[in-house]
């Protein structure tokens, strides 16, 4: 099994262009299904049938793992055994006929305008660290990028005239993005009186720590938490928080989906489809807000011209009295 694992991560690495960790995970799941058909099923994992697979995946639900988790298992094992197929290791795959459970389909959080306001404005700029933290602040928003790629950037990834930035995405993939005017020029005094006091080296990231040296994942979560708890933001808040708000903010605005989804980097119209979910449900909110506060004014209409008849009847009353 290890031969076979070996051979498999290295097509993944030529063909896939998988991240480490991503490989990391391949290995681990495909290392647990095979000691549990050599284990408990007595035979080697080529050898193994769709009964097998099927007893497998029960026993992972019988210990009450996430749907999730199962999901990807399933996706992982038989990307395995088709690429064990066309290698001619096995005439066909176990897992045929056998479909993952549908992942719970999750609204993604979201933060209001207002609420995207206070964390830019949190970030102070009488510093280097300030601008640089209110530059990509903004650029996460305005932009939509992930965190991996926002720390990614480079200086030549950045053309302020023509306001894109070149990011390079999931599979190594390069897409161009969009910033706005606020963003851009709080990129340039960044870049002009923020990321010199930074930098003393040759660094070509465009976003450095203290040191000099690129800015990490770890520490960008940090900046993001620091400035949500600064603005007396209620919610949890991470960087990707920021790519949600800015795929749906779009989409309230009447953006195509299309447009969305490239700008986003998603191989799938499917998964940008979830924003339009949470657009949908902004608006069923929105439209009972609207007729909640239209109940309690009718209400109270109907209570003021009950109390002005009570009122017209007492004056009668007391003119003919």
């Amino acid at each position: 099994m290890e031969e076979l694992l070996d051979v498999y991560v290295r097509y993944l690495v030529a063909e896939k262009n998988l991240s480490p960790l991503t490989l990391r995970n391949y290995r681990s799941d495909l290392s647990h299904f095979a000691r549990y058909i050599e284990d408990e099923e007595g035979v080697p994992v080529l050898e193994a049938d769709r009964a097998m697979a099927r007893r497998y995946l029960g026993t992972l639900k019988d210990s009450g793992m996430a749907t999730a988790s199962l999901t990807r298992k399933v996706s992982t094992i038989r990307s395995f055994y088709r690429f064990l197929v066309r290698e001619g290791k096995i005439e066909s795959t176990p897992l045929t006929g056998i479909v993952a459970p549908k992942r719970e389909q999750k609204l993604p959080t979201i933060l209001s305008k207002d609420d995207l306001e206070a964390l830019i404005e949190s970030a102070d700029e009488t510093t280097p660290a300030g601008l640089r933290n209110r530059a990509m602040l903004e650029m996460m928003y305005a932009s939509g990028v992930r965190l991996s790629e926002i720390v990614g950037l480079n200086l030549r990834s950045i053309d302020l005239g023509e306001r894109t930035i070149v990011v390079r995405g999931k599979g190594n993939k390069e897409r161009m993005v969009l910033l706005g005017e606020p963003a851009e020029k709080t990129l340039r005094r960044y870049l002009s009186e923020g990321r010199p006091e930074l930098v003393t080296g040759a660094e070509e990231a465009l976003f450095v720590n203290r040191d000099g040296n690129r800015l990490s994942g770890r520490s960008v979560q940090k900046m993001v938490r620091k400035h949500s708890l600064k603005a007396g933001l209620e919610s949890h808040v991470w960087p990707h928080l920021l790519r949600h708000s800015f795929a749906t903010h779009l989409l309230d605005g009447g953006a195509e989906l299309r447009v969305v989804q490239e700008l986003l980097g998603h191989a799938s119209a499917q998964t940008t489809q979830i924003y339009t979910h949470v657009t949908a449900a902004r608006q069923r909110e929105t439209l009972r807000d609207a007729l909640g506060q239209a109940r309690e004014k009718l209400i109270r209409d109907l209570d003021d011209s009950a109390k002005r008849r009570g009122e017209a009847r007492a004056r009668k009353r007391s003119v003919n009295g």
